[in-house]
C-alpha cells in the first residue's frame, strides 16, 4: 500500500485509536499487579503502549481539526499529491493542461470550476513544488477565450499544502468560488494554490521567506509562480489583478508578500494572520541574526516605511489575543495610500472553523476590487507606476532584491 492511500483524516480510524487508547489506558492499572514475571518489564510496555495510543489519538484529533494532512504520505512528504478533488493531472509547469479542456468544458455547462494538480518549477529559483489551479466556468466558454482573467495566490497554512483547499476535511475552496462567481460577487478568476513549504513539511515552516543564505520561499510564490501563470494561462499581468490570500501563517504570507512588492499586486486577505515571522520549533533558522532580513518581513514596518496604494483586509477572532494585537499594530502603522481594513470576528479563536466561516464575505470583499476578465490591450505599464522599494539582498538561490524586481 502506498503512503499516500493510509488515510488520517478519517472519522472511523479516529474512533478505532480513540478506543484503543482508552482500552490502553484501562490496562495500565487493571494489569499493574497482575504482572508476575517481568513485572517491571510488563508495567512500563503498558504504559508505553497507553502512552503512544494517546499521543496518536490526540495528533489525529488536531490534524482532524485543523485540517493538516489528509495521507501519511503528505505528513512525511513522500509519494504521489494528495489529488482529493483534482479532476486533473495538469503535469510539469502544466504542459497537460490542455486534458482539462473536454472536462472543463462540462463542468461549465453547470457553473463549476475545473481543479487541476501541476508541479512549478520557478525560472529563478529553480524550486519545483506543486500547485492546484482553479479554473473558473468562464476559462473554458467561447467568449472569454481570448480573455485574461485576474488571479489570487491562495496560500495554506502551515504546515498544509494545497490539498487543504479540496480534500474532505479541508475548506472547500473551489465550492466556495463556484458559488461566489454565480452570484457575481466574485468575477471569474483564477486561484493559484501553490504549496509554500515543499518536502520535508515537519520542521520546516519557511514563513514564506528568502531565507538568508537558504530557501528562496518568497520569491518562488511572489515572482514565479505570477510569472508563470501570465506565460501558461494568460492571466491579466496588471497588479489591481493579482490579490494573496490565506489563513494563519498563510494570511501572514498574504501581507508579507503584498507589501513586499506592490508593484506585482494591489490586494492582500488574512485570516487570523499575523504582522511578522513566528520564531517555534517548527520553524528554521529564517535569518540568521540579520535582523535588516527581520525586518524586511515585519508588515508592522513595512506599511510604515513602505507604504503603497494597497488595499490590504486582516481579519481576526475576540479570543485571538496575538493576531489581534498584531492586527490592531499594523492597521495603527499603516501609512497613506495603504487602505488597511480590519474585522473583528466575534467569540472566534484561531481555528478552520473561523477560517471557513469568513470566505464568502472575504471572497466577496475580494470581488469587489479585482477587475473583471478583460480582452488584451496595447502594452502598458502593469505595475501602474508602483515602484519596488530596496528589497536587502539575502542571499537566497535567485532571491529578489530592488534591483532585480
Amino acid at each position: 500500500m502506498h503512503l499516500s492511500e493510509i488515510r488520517l483524516d478519517s472519522p472511523v480510524g479516529l474512533a478505532v485509536v480513540g478506543v484503543l487508547a482508552l482500552l490502553a489506558v484501562l490496562s495500565v492499572p487493571w494489569f499493574w499487579d497482575k504482572w508476575r514475571k517481568r513485572k517491571q518489564i510488563g508495567r512500563s510496555a503498558t504504559v508505553l503502549v497507553a502512552l503512544c495510543l494517546v499521543v496518536v489519538t490526540l495528533g489525529l484529533t488536531g490534524n482532524m481539526i485543523g485540517g493538516f494532512f489528509p495521507t501519511l504520505g503528505s505528513l512525511l512528504g513522500t509519494g504521489a499529491f494528495a489529488a482529493e478533488g483534482i479532476d486533473v493531472e495538469g503535469g510539469d509547469n502544466g504542459v497537460d493542461l490542455a486534458r482539462a479542456r473536454d472536462l472543463g468544458v462540462a463542468h461549465a455547462r453547470v457553473g463549476k470550476g475545473t481543479i487541476a494538480h501541476v508541479t512549478v518549477t520557478g525560472r529563478r529559483t529553480g524550486l519545483t513544488r506543486d500547485v492546484t489551479v482553479y479554473l473558473p466556468p468562464q476559462y473554458f466558454q467561447h467568449p472569454y477565450k481570448a480573455m485574461r482573467f485576474p488571479a489570487i495566490i491562495w496560500i495554506p497554512n502551515y504546515p498544509s499544502g494545497p490539498e487543504v483547499t479540496t480534500a474532505p476535511i479541508g475548506y472547500h475552496l473551489p465550492e466556495q468560488l463556484d458559488v461566489a462567481i454565480s452570484k457575481h460577487l466574485l468575477p471569474p478568476v483564477i486561484v493559484l494554490i501553490p504549496d509554500p513549504t515543499g518536502t520535508p513539511k515537519i520542521g520546516h515552516d519557511t514563513e514564506c521567506v528568502d531565507e538568508v543564505n537558504g530557501s528562496p520561499n518568497d520569491t518562488y510564490l511572489s515572482a514565479d509562480i505570477r510569472e508563470w501563470g501570465i506565460q501558461r494561462l494568460g492571466i491579466n499581468p496588471d497588479r489591481r489583478a493579482w490579490t494573496i490570500a490565506g489563513w494563519s501563517s498563510g494570511g501572514y504570507c498574504a501581507l508579507n508578500l503584498v507589501t513586499r512588492h506592490p508593484q506585482w499586486y494591489a490586494q492582500a486577505a488574512s485570516v487570523s494572520g499575523y504582522e511578522k515571522a513566528q520564531v517555534d520549533g517548527e520553524t528554521e533558522n529564517l535569518f540568521r541574526g540579520r535582523k535588516d532580513i527581520d525586518d524586511a518581513n515585519n508588515v508592522k514596518i513595512n506599511v510604515r516605511l513602505h507604504p503603497a496604494p494597497l488595499e490590504l483586509l486582516a481579519i481576526s477572532g475576540e479570543k485571538e489575543q496575538n493576531e489581534t494585537r498584531a492586527v490592531d499594530q499594523m492597521r495603527a502603522a499603516a501609512q497613506a495610500p495603504v487602505q488597511f481594513t480590519t474585522w473583528r470576528i466575534p467569540d472566534a479563536g484561531h481555528n478552520m472553523n473561523t477560517f471557513k466561516a469568513q470566505l464568502p464575505d472575504v471572497l466577496t470583499w475580494i470581488g469587489q476590487r479585482i477587475p473583471g476578465p478583460s480582452a488584451p490591450g496595447p502594452r502598458a505599464d502593469v505595475t501602474g507606476g508602483v515602484k519596488p522599494w530596496p528589497l536587502p539582498s539575502t542571499g537566497a538561490r535567485g532571491g529578489l532584491t530592488a534591483v532585480d524586481q
